[in-house]
Order: C-alpha cells, then sequence, then structure tokens
C-alpha cells in the first residue's frame, strides 16, 4: 500500500481556470518546501510543460484511453514517487470523457475499466474523464467555478456537479474571478447552504496572462523568459487566495492505493553497446511523454537531447531518431534555415536508421512545410489549413514497422491543423477504425500524424531499441 496525498483540479467546463489553480497550487505548496508532482488527465502536452516548471520534476499524463484504466494508478504512483503531495489537473469538464459510440471508437469496449468506471461500453459513458481518473486514484476533488457573471447559483451549480454521479465525490469548490468582497460573501453564504467547503476565492486580475494560438496555450518552451514568471504569479495568486493548510488536510484523506508502481520492462541480453536514440525537443517539438523516454532506456536505448532549432548536427553516435509533436508549423522559416541538420536527417535515413515520427516529426520529414523546405525524406507537401484535426483514434497498423507489426492494435490521437498531399504513402502506418488510411512507412521509418503514450504499448520501444541496436552494428 502506498500513501501518497493528492488532489484532482476539476472544473464544470474548459475556461474555468484549472490551470492557474493547478499550477498555482503546485508552486505554492513547492514555496512551502513539499516536493509535489504535477499530473495532467488526457492527451494534453502543453499544460504539463507548466507544471514541469512549477514543480521542477517531469511532468505527467494519465489517460485511461492510451494507456488503460488499469495503468492509471501504477502510473500515478511511478510519477509521483518521492513526493509529499502531489496535483492532478484534470481536462474539460468533470464528467466529458470519451464518446465510445462515435467515430473510429464505435463497438470498441475498453478493458480494465477500474471496477468502479461502470460500464464503458455505454454512449453516455465518462471513460477518460477528470472524474474516471479521480475515482481511479481514489482522489479528493476539488471543482474550480468561474463565478465572474454568478451569485447564487454558483452554489447550484457546485450542488449538481456535486450530486450528478455518486461514484464521485465533489469535497469542495475554489471561485476564481471573484469581483469583490461583496461579492464573496455572497457566495461563500450561498456555498454554506450546499455544504460544500471553500478552499478559496480568486480575485479577477490581468497580471497572469498565459497566450494561447490555434492549438491551445503556447508551450512554455516557446515562452521560457516568461514562463517562470507566469509560474510564480500563479503561485503567489493561490497562495494568497487559498487556504493551503485546509486542502493538504483534504489531499491527506486520500486513501492508499494497493497498486504497484509501473515500471519500464527491460530489454534483451541481445542488444549490446546502448544504441543512441536522438529525441528532437526544443521550442518546435514540445509534444512528448516522460515515459517514452524511460521505455527507450530501459529497453536498452542510450537517449540524447538535440534542438532542430540550434544544433546543426545529430547527437554522436546517433543510430535512430525520434521526432515527436510541437508546432513545426511555427518554427518553419529558422527549420528550414539549419540545412546541415536537415541534411544530416536526410543522410540517417537514407543509410536506412530506424527513424519514428509523429505529427511535427512527419511534417519535419516532408519535402516542404508551408512551401518551405524540410528534410525530403517523405515526397509530402504539409501546409496550415483552417481545420482542427482533434480526437482519440483506434489505429491498426497496416505495414511492418520499427514500431508495430502489423496487425498490432493501437490507441492514439490526433491533434492538428495542417494537412500532407498525400494524406499517407503507398505503404500506410496504420488504419483506423472507420478506414482512413494514414502514415507512410518508408526503409526504416514510420511517420505519421498519430500521437501514442508508449506506456500503453511498451512493445514499441522494445522494438525500435532492437532495431536500432542492428543499424549501430552495421554502421560500427
Amino acid at each position: 500500500m502506498v500513501a501518497i496525498p493528492r488532489l484532482v483540479i476539476a472544473a464544470p467546463a474548459s475556461g474555468c481556470g484549472k490551470t492557474t489553480v493547478a499550477c498555482g497550487l503546485m508552486t505554492a505548496l513547492r514555496a512551502r518546501g513539499l516536493a509535489v508532482s504535477g499530473h495532467k488527465v488526457g492527451p494534453d502536452y502543453i499544460d504539463p510543460g507548466y507544471h514541469a516548471l512549477a514543480t521542477g520534476r517531469p511532468p505527467r499524463n494519465l489517460d485511461p484511453f492510451l494507456c488503460g484504466a488499469d495503468l492509471i494508478a501504477p502510473l500515478f504512483l511511478h510519477g509521483a514517487a518521492g513526493a509529499q503531495v502531489a496535483v492532478v489537473e484534470g481536462v474539460m469538464g468533470l464528467f466529458d470523457g470519451v464518446d465510445l459510440a462515435q467515430g473510429d471508437l464505435a463497438g470498441w469496449v475498453p478493458s480494465g475499466s477500474g471496477g468502479s468506471a461502470g460500464s464503458p461500453s455505454r454512449a453516455d459513458t465518462d471513460f477518460g474523464s477528470t472524474a474516471h481518473v479521480a475515482r481511479l486514484l481514489g482522489a479528493p476533488v476539488v471543482l474550480v467555478v468561474d463565478a465572474a457573471r454568478a451569485g447564487r447559483s454558483v452554489a447550484a451549480l457546485a450542488a449538481g456537479f456535486a450530486g450528478f454521479d455518486p461514484r464521485t465525490r465533489v469535497d469542495g469548490v475554489i471561485l476564481n474571478r471573484v469581483a469583490s468582497d461583496r461579492h464573496e460573501r455572497l457566495l461563500r453564504e450561498a456555498l454554506a447552504s450546499s455544504g460544500l467547503p471553500v478552499y478559496g476565492a480568486i480575485r479577477r486580475t490581468e497580471e497572469i496572462i498565459t497566450p494561447s494560438r490555434h492549438l491551445g496555450l503556447i508551450p512554455a518552451a516557446e515562452r521560457e523568459a516568461v514562463a517562470g514568471q507566469a509560474i510564480d504569479r500563479m503561485g503567489a495568486l493561490i497562495a494568497a487566495s487559498c487556504d493551503l493548510d485546509a486542502l493538504l488536510v483534504l489531499a491527506g484523506r486520500a486513501p492508499a492505493l494497493s497498486d504497484l508502481p509501473w515500471e519500464p520492462p527491460g530489454g534483451t541480453d541481445s542488444i549490446r553497446g546502448a544504441p543512441v536514440v536522438a529525441v528532437a525537443g526544443g521550442p518546435a517539438f514540445t509534444f512528448g511523454y516522460t515515459e517514452q523516454a524511460e521505455l527507450l532506456e530501459a529497453a536498452g536505448s542510450r537517449v540524447a537531447r538535440f534542438d532542430p532549432l540550434r544544433d546543426e548536427d545529430l547527437p554522436a553516435g546517433t543510430a535512430g531518431l525520434i521526432l515527436g509533436g510541437g508546432f513545426p508549423e511555427m518554427h518553419a522559416a529558422a527549420l528550414s534555415a539549419n540545412e546541415r541538420l536537415r541534411g544530416r536527417v536526410a543522410a540517417l535515413a537514407r543509410r536506412d536508421a530506424p527513424v519514428a515520427a509523429e505529427c511535427a516529426g512527419l511534417l519535419y520529414l516532408a519535402r516542404t512545410l508551408d512551401e518551405r523546405p524540410m528534410c525530403g525524406i517523405l515526397d509530402v507537401r504539409a501546409t496550415m489549413t483552417p481545420k482542427l484535426t482533434l480526437g482519440y483514434r483506434l489505429a491498426v497498423a497496416v505495414t511492418d514497422s520499427v514500431l508495430a507489426r502489423a496487425g498490432d492494435v493501437v490507441r492514439g490521437h490526433e491533434f492538428h491543423r495542417t494537412a500532407t498531399v498525400p494524406a499517407h504513402g503507398d505503404r500506410p502506418a496504420w488504419r483506423f477504425g472507420s478506414g482512413q488510411l494514414e502514415g507512410h512507412v518508408t526503409g526504416s521509418g514510420v511517420a505519421s500524424y498519430l500521437h501514442t503514450h508508449w506506456a500503453g504499448h511498451p512493445a514499441a520501444a522494445a522494438r525500435f531499441t532492437a532495431a536500432c541496436g542492428i543499424a549501430a552494428e552495421v554502421t560500427a
């Protein structure tokens, strides 16, 4: 049994202030000298970047669809190891989950609903929601309510959320965007009749500005000069507006978890010399899950980070390359201008070294991105579009690749406003449930728009590392 004090910060809907409260709470608790672990429900890559700034620890995602419900508590315990308190930021509204009756997911029934999740095959399921994850973790839920245009009705809204699903307990409220002392008094009096404790009241402020663009908040890695200052301001705001002592008491009421912490499976003795796997990072490639590198290293790889915006060479001894997601369209000019590195990447691919690219990586490997030259490994033209492609995908591998065998079923998601011509290659990587073909397999490379969480598919790390070990031996 492992006891880690923990809280889930939820809201009735997006835009109520979850990220400000969660990041501010992480920062304020860390300022008290506590080791704080930050977690994000769902596939979001951007909020966890701010969590990392707030906690000084690697960010962690908890996504029952991508990883399976049975892995949520083990992944939480792994990520929170050594922490004195954990803060879990929710996604969307508290009960907003995966629509398992529509699109690519129609008819799919996930295994391992965690016992208390109910029937995940119902169309009205909250599978994958903040409420679902809170139940899997046995974590108290604090609801962030935007009170900017409401009075006593806030109490009715909070009471409705508290009573909506008896499996999910809402333990209190933090009021956001409160206008005045009088407004706060009105809200507190109304909530007192509902029996829900108020753990904080945050006044309207324009001092904390976290700018957004087409896919949400601008990643912290792209705002290095000011992101840290914004986090500090969030921490000061929450410390001044919320009852941290009471929140810590509430977090301490979370029961011990009986699950064992997740551990990345080890590799095989046949892989010699720890092949170097270069993983793209920096402002253009900010989308990635912490567990990917842990899985690669456990499988026998040596992970080396590089920044395609600044570095002109791949890390020494690179045997394989991983290009994750991000915003290359915002940095297309600088990526294109780094001709030396583009040449190095193309040469690596010509040597048939393993290359795995998803979303931003796919664009970087294309012939052009918004008419600017990229690496040219794929005969593809990529452009920005006004259409947002967003959603979970159930995918079947169409072609053997360094990540999967043909026929393997994986769970992933798409999140982009770009399109490629052609949409897929002669050897597609995946087929979605709707029958749509997606991605490219070329030699030892695989590139697609599909984002996956390798903790849900650990064989990918072992398969990729094995291919890198062979490539390293060939070039030795």
